[in-house]
Formats: C-alpha cells, sequence, structure tokens
C-alpha cells in the first residue's frame, strides 16, 4: 500500500485551513486533520504549489498551526449498499440515529450502513456471464424493494464471473462473487461499494432517452407545467407561502419507488417537521409507511456551513445509485440556496473574485453541473431508471432576482414560483402559474408524447386555460382601477372565468384524501370541461348577477375534487353544475 500523504496546519481561517503538504494531493481529496484525541474531517478545494486549501467539515475551535494532518487517496465518498432506506444521515453519511447527544461531538463518526445484519441474497448472474460496472449480481429485499447487488461502478472494462455464491443469507462485508479480468486477476464483489459524491455514477448507455410525464398528483404541477421522469424543476419562494407541505405532497403522491430528502440547510422546524412526519406517514402507493422507501440528509444545527455542500452531493450519489437498479429515484433538496450560500462563504475566504451579491463567478455552473446529473437513463441491460430532481430556493424577501433563483432558471427545466399574494389569499398551492412555466411543453418529444397518452391537443388546451388566466388577470386590474359598475359585464363573466379555472384546476387541498391527489385521467377530464365553459358565451342582465352565479358554479365543481372519480357522488356534482349551466349559457 502507498504511504499516505502527510502535512502540517499552517493557517486557520474558520473553517478554511491551510495545509503545507509533504507529497502529492489532489483536488477534493479528503484528509483528516488531528487535534488532540479527535480528527477532523476535511476536503481539498485548492492547491497552490506545496499548500493545500483544504475545508473543514467540523468546528475548527482550538485548532492551532502544526497540527498533523493526514490525506486519504482518495475524494468523500459514500457506502452503498442494502440499508440506505428509512435511514436519517448527515451531509457525511453519518447514521443520525446512532448519534448520541442533543448536538453531535466533533469528530464523531459513524457506520452509514449495518456491516452485520444478514441480507438475504438471491443471484441474477452465474459463473461465466461477461460483465461491466453497474450490471446486476443479484437481489436482496429492502424493506419491500428489490434492491440490486451490482459490479462495483468503479471497475473499469469487462469481467467474467468466475464464482457465484448461491442463495442465502450473507452480510454486506461478505463476498457474495470473484470476477475474473482480462488478465486473469481475480476481483472479490461484496454487497457494499464506495463512490464519490462529486462524480456521477455512470452505469448505463449512450443513446436517446425516453420521454415520460411523472404524475405527481398535483393538478397546477402535472395539468399546466409538468416535469417528466428524469426531468429537473425547483420552486423558489419566500417563508410561509407552503413549500413544506408541497413537498410532503410531491413525496407522497408522485409517482416515483425511491423518495430521497435532502435538507441543505439547518431550518430547524422544517428539518424536525420531515424527521417527525415521514416515518408517519402513509404510502398511497403500498399501503404500508412512506418512510420505508424514503431516505433522508439532513444538516444538524452545529454542523458547519462545508458540510450543506456535501449534502446535495451525498444525496444526489445515493440517487443515481438507485437509478442504476432500474428504479424511478425522486430527489428533493430544501433549501439549495443554503449550499449556495456555503459556496458563497468558502469562495470569499479563499478571496477570489466576487460575483452578484458575493457570490462565486461559476455560480451558473455549479449548479447546472449539479442539475445536469438528474436524468433518465437506459442501463446496461436495457431496462430504464431515473433520478426526477426538484429543489426549493429561498431567496430574501421572495425576490425571485437574486443570483441564486437566476441562475437555477438557466439549468431547471420547471419553474415553480410560489406566491406570497396566493399565500395569504389562502390558494394553495401557492404556485403562480402566470409566473411559472415548463419547458416541456415546448419540447416536440413531449408534445408527441402528450397527443398519445392525453389528447390530441393536450398542449394547446393548456396554452388556452393560461390564456385564460393571463385574461382574467388583466380585467381584475381594470376593474381595481375603473369599478365594478364602470366596465362592461363581459369584463365580469372573463374575470370569473379565469377563477374558476383558478379554484378547480389551480387549487388544491393536500389535507383531504381524495383532493390531495389527482390522477392524470381525471385532470384531463376536468380541465377539458373547464376549458369548454370558458369558451361559452353567458347572458346576465347586470354585473351584479355574475359573481352570485359563478360562485355557486365554482361551489358545485369544488365538491365534484372532494368525491371519487365518476362516483355516484360526482356524476350528481356534475349534474347539478350542468343544470346551472343551462340557465345562463347561449347556445
Amino acid at each position: 500500500m502507498n504511504q499516505k500523504t502527510t502535512g502540517k496546519v499552517v493557517s486557520i481561517i474558520s473553517n478554511l485551513v491551510l495545509v503545507h503538504v509533504e507529497g502529492p494531493v489532489f483536488q477534493n481529496e479528503i484528509c483528516y486533520i488531528f487535534l488532540n484525541d479527535e480528527k477532523l474531517m476535511a476536503e481539498v478545494i485548492k492547491v497552490i504549489g506545496e499548500i493545500a486549501y483544504v475545508q473543514v467539515f467540523e468546528s475548527t475551535r482550538g485548532l492551532k498551526p502544526n497540527s498533523k494532518v493526514e490525506f486519504e487517496g482518495h475524494m468523500l465518498e459514500v457506502k452503498l449498499g442494502p440499508g440506505l432506506l428509512s435511514k436519517n444521515f448527515d451531509g457525511l453519511q453519518n447514521d443520525l440515529d446512532k448519534m448520541e447527544g442533543v448536538f453531535l461531538k466533533r469528530g464523531g463518526y459513524t457506520h452509514a450502513l449495518e456491516e452485520n445484519k444478514k441480507w438475504s441474497f438471491t443471484p441474477l448472474a452465474k459463473a461465466g456471464d461477461r460483465v461491466t460496472a453497474g450490471d446486476w449480481l443479484g437481489n436482496v429485499k429492502e424493506n419491500w424493494l428489490d434492491h440490486k447487488i451490482m459490479v462495483p461502478f468503479k471497475m473499469e472494462g469487462v469481467f467474467t464471473i468466475e464464482k457465484i455464491v448461491g442463495a442465502g443469507d450473507y452480510t454486506i462485508l461478505d463476498t457474495i462473487a470473484e470476477l475474473k479480468d482480462d488478465n486473469g486477476t481475480l476481483h472479490p464483489v461484496t454487497m457494499m461499494q464506495y463512490w464519490p459524491v462529486k462524480l456521477a455514477i455512470k452505469a448505463y448507455k449512450d443513446k436517446p432517452r425516453p420521454f415520460r410525464q411523472l404524475e405527481t398528483g398535483v393538478r397546477v404541477i402535472d395539468s399546466m407545467n409538468p416535469i417528466l421522469e428524469g426531468g429537473t424543476g425547483f420552486i423558489p419562494g419566500p417563508f410561509g407561502t407552503g413549500k413544506t407541505v408541497l413537498q410532503h405532497a410531491l413525496a407522497k403522491y408522485a409517482d416515483a419507488d425511491i423518495i430521497i430528502m435532502a435538507a441543505c440547510g439547518e431550518r430547524a422546524n422544517e428539518v424536525v417537521e420531515i424527521f417527525s412526519e415521514f416515518p408517519m406517514l402513509d404510502d398511497p402507493r403500498t399501503g404500508r409507511k412512506l418512510y420505508e422507501r424514503t431516505t433522508i440528509i439532513a444538516n444538524t444545527s452545529n454542523m458547519p456551513v462545508a458540510a450543506r455542500e456535501a449534502s446535495v452531493y451525498t444525496a444526489m450519489t445515493i440517487g443515481e445509485y438507485y437509478r442504476a437498479m432500474g428504479l424511478k429515484v425522486f430527489l428533493l433538496a430544501d433549501s439549495t440556496s443554503r449550499w449556495a450560500q456555503a459556496l458563497r462563504e468558502m469562495s470569499n475566504r479563499l478571496e477570489e473574485l466576487p460575483g452578484q451579491d458575493a457570490f462565486p463567478m461559476d455560480l451558473s455552473a455549479i449548479i447546472s453541473g449539479f442539475y445536469a446529473r438528474a436524468g433518465i437513463v437506459y442501463l446496461n441491460n436495457g431496462k430504464t431508471g431515473s433520478v426526477t430532481f426538484i429543489g426549493t430556493v429561498s431567496p430574501a424577501g421572495g425576490n425571485l432576482k437574486e443570483p441564486v433563483t437566476e441562475s437555477t432558471k438557466k439549468a431547471a427545466r420547471c419553474f415553480y414560483a410560489l406566491s406570497q399574494n396566493r399565500a395569504d389569499s389562502k390558494r394553495y398551492p401557492a404556485i403562480d402559474t402566470l409566473d411559472s412555466y415548463s419547458k416541456y411543453l415546448e419540447y416536440p418529444e413531449f408534445i408527441e408524447f402528450a397527443k398519445e397518452k392525453l389528447d390530441e391537443n393536450w398542449v394547446n388546451i393548456v396554452n388556452e386555460a393560461r390564456n385564460v388566466l393571463v385574461r382574467g388577470k388583466e380585467t381584475q386590474e381594470q376593474i381595481n382601477i375603473l369599478g365594478d359598475d364602470s366596465v362592461p359585464i363581459d369584463y365580469h363573466i372573463i374575470l370569473w372565468k379565469s377563477e374558476l379555472v383558478d379554484f378547480i384546476i389551480l387549487q388544491q387541498d393536500a389535507f383531504d384524501k381524495v383532493d390531495a391527489s389527482t390522477s392524470m385521467e381525471r385532470q384531463k377530464y376536468m380541465l377539458e370541461k373547464m376549458v369548454k365553459i370558458t369558451r361559452a358565451s353567458f347572458n346576465f342582465e347586470s354585473f351584479e348577477e355574475v359573481a352570485p352565479y359563478f360562485k355557486r358554479l365554482i361551489n358545485t365543481y369544488k365538491q365534484m375534487n372532494y368525491t371519487v372519480y365518476q362516483s355516484d357522488d360526482f356524476k350528481k356534482f356534475e349534474q347539478e353544475a350542468a343544470a346551472m349551466l343551462e340557465e345562463r349559457m347561449i347556445k
């Protein structure tokens, strides 16, 4: 084994430590700084000559010059194997449930996986098979999911399976296969492997990706601003606009096999809410607990900002690992603003040329590089796996022009802007459809997908509904300026047609067992019905008749949203609404 490079601390600037090295080191290499009986983990972020700049993932209180530093020869890595689900990790993949005390002890690290637990292994390959990195060797049941044991991603080239164990119970450290390379060298393989968090896992074929919509059950997303399986989106919005409830709804109802929550910053109440509520949430897909297919990556309050950066990469790497098993992974990060602030803090300490608001000049490139790791892929065996990523951004004061929001806009394909006005008026989810967008609506591949799966004119219907909302907003402003009785009756009709679309399609009750999630079949049915009504002409004698009529109509259709699709009650309310339309609609 090569001797480890060592060094000594020469300067300390909070969590940025300068180390004089006595051998070779490389970018993003992990090292440990010795402080009395403690070892502090750090990462190399810059090398100039014999000086390595390292960011320390622990408090540097009490650290002094000349402290010994030992470099590990590898990047920040995560352990991958059975046992990742139903776990709470920090950004360095320490199992938080194994930590003692309210605050984490400095220099205390735990094993991410249970090394003594036995898993029931079933082989999927046989001796003599030719395999490459990412190919499936066997299967174990992790909770109720099929967890594939794969050829380690670090293994380059083609190998022959010399030996593979039979079905039985094994630990993650037991050798389950021996692979022989073309030189005749044998490589033992266990159920656990390591992978650097800042390198994307590539276990797929480079070929055109399929286009499939990811159904989330949230109407304002699925109908108005769809996201694709393997797509990217982000949710900016000020405090109190419902980001957490929306994230819970997406995690609970989205069409995904695995849910990964990355809490990038220590927003105490929201992180505690995730820890306390997720284990209790029922999974509508399986009837079990949602937590059984969930992994949480969270920073803790006494961890320095450097750990915030690690957490998003750790979460994405775990997502890519499950993607390589042919699973649909949904990754939610709250909030990537905290990640960006960590980048800004370290950039400032490095005395780099600052960009807007003192964020790094390459902030857009860093965010784009991270978002690019999401995607749907074809695996080596022809099956598909995906990582769909939605991050939340918390701009100060709700300013959507600040650098993190603007940089994320360039990377993400879906923009879900939460509105303080909608939240204040209790119109939830508070996504402002007129400020939001989905670039996928413009993709020819999605248009063809929608024609085949939904409706020949689906995208046109969505755009027509959006136009109704635009005209309604414009009319509302004119009525506010001129007064109710100073505008034609048609203005009031336009306004209330937009309110009909808003109340029935955009608004949704996350706490109602029926309305919390809506199938695409039901969304299509209701959106087409609403658009048909907005196309119709109505007969009113005065503007005073318009609002009461549409309020009754909206209330009836809202009752439909709270009843099971095509049930007797659903049809009863539909008939009541049809009778009301007969009263005023001009044929």
